[in-house]
């Protein structure tokens, strides 16, 4: 019979088994699967397209509501470090829009094998950078 002392130990008869933790969960040595790292990167882009919608629509009001705010549009659309911002905006609504089609797949029971699934994600990596470059470039 086992009997857990205040340490968190627990006792059977005269053996004490400590209880195995892990010794560190540091992000960066941990070493994920492409579908985690496709799924943590699904949500990061979710949450900066939530958090740029302000940013975004603040550019549709000056691109509509007159000439000289279009102007004006154009100027800050036109700045490197917002076309940069809008670039990465670019590629996490691509990368977040194929990944939902994904877990759409999923949700429906295909593609969840374990080699399906380490396929579909890395073809969700390669297909949203493809696309960002390829817009990114008509855009830029």
């Amino acid at each position: 019979m086992l009997r857990r002392t205040a340490k968190g130990e627990y006792l059977m008869s005269e053996i004490t088994l400590k209880k195995e933790r892990p010794k560190h969960l540091d992000l960066r040595v941990i070493k994920q699967p492409i579908p985690a790292i496709a799924s943590i990167l699904h949500r990061v882009s979710g949450a900066g397209l939530f958090l740029m919608l302000p940013f975004l629509i603040y550019l549709l009001q000056l691109s509509l509501e007159s000439p000289q705010s279009f102007e004006t549009f154009k100027a800050v659309a036109g700045h490197p470090l917002a076309k940069l911002v809008l670039l990465g905006l670019l590629w996490a609504f691509l990368h977040h829009f194929c990944m939902g089609i994904r877990i759409l797949l999923l949700d429906l029971n295909m593609g969840t094998d374990l080699q399906p699934a380490r396929t579909s994600a890395k073809a969700v990596l390669a297909v949203s950078l493809v696309l960002t470059a390829i817009l990114g470039v008509k855009l830029w």
